[in-house]
């Protein structure tokens, strides 16, 4: 793909992250007055960055679990001072088997906000919104700076398979865009990414309440 070409696919994925945040109730809403703010429980924010260092570790253990479900030897080192998982498979042999691992792990932390969104008894609590946090911005990461690089997923799996890089941000970009709209329109998880400040307009951020 051109150079001019990537910029703009870069530029046109973050348009549509924006919009997705902008069209929710949230950001609808955001001018009318609203009740005072709750203080954060204390140890919210502990449990918010354990529910995001639980998402990055299901994304590695997805890929771990899949090189040794395939009968691989992972090995564990680093790329540019980045931990990485390496599937102990050739790709030119077995691109099929290279493209399991590769996508394992975005897969793995899909299902695991998948499983919080579904779930009707629980929910929007630090932990799982440090979840999802994690899942949303690692897909976000692997559509922008991730989708090149030595060992980038994105670069594998496009390398291993007939799909482009394009198609594989669609695919992974558009799973993302739907949980975003849908933490957004779940009571459980008000607030999560916009909301109204005490003075009007709005907040953007994660919110712990």
């Amino acid at each position: 793909m051109p150079a001019v070409r990537r910029r703009r696919f870069r530029r046109g994925v973050i348009a549509a992250f924006v919009l997705a945040l902008g069209f929710t109730p949230a950001a609808a809403h955001a001018q009318q007055p609203t009740a005072p703010r709750a203080q954060v429980a204390p140890g919210s924010w502990r449990r918010f960055w354990a529910g995001f260092v639980t998402s990055i570790a299901s994304h590695e253990g997805g890929h771990l679990a899949a090189a040794l479900l395939q009968g691989a030897r992972p090995t564990f080192g680093l790329d540019h001072g980045r931990p990485t998982v390496y599937s102990g498979i050739d790709p030119e042999l077995h691109p099929h088997r290279q493209f399991v691992f590769s996508s394992a792990g975005l897969n793995v932390q899909t299902l695991l906000d998948e499983a919080i969104l579904d779930d009707p008894h629980h929910g929007g609590g630090s932990f799982q919104r440090g979840v999802l946090f994690g899942g949303i911005a690692t897909t976000a990461f692997y559509l922008t700076l991730g989708r090149t690089g030595s060992v980038s997923d994105v670069a594998f799996m496009r390398r291993t398979s007939g799909l482009s890089s394009a198609q594989i941000a669609l695919i992974y970009g558009g799973v993302a865009a739907l949980h975003i709209v849908r933490i957004e329109r779940d009571g459980r998880f008000a607030d999560f990414f916009v909301h109204p400040a005490p003075r009007g307009g709005l907040r953007v951020g994660v919110d712990l309440r």
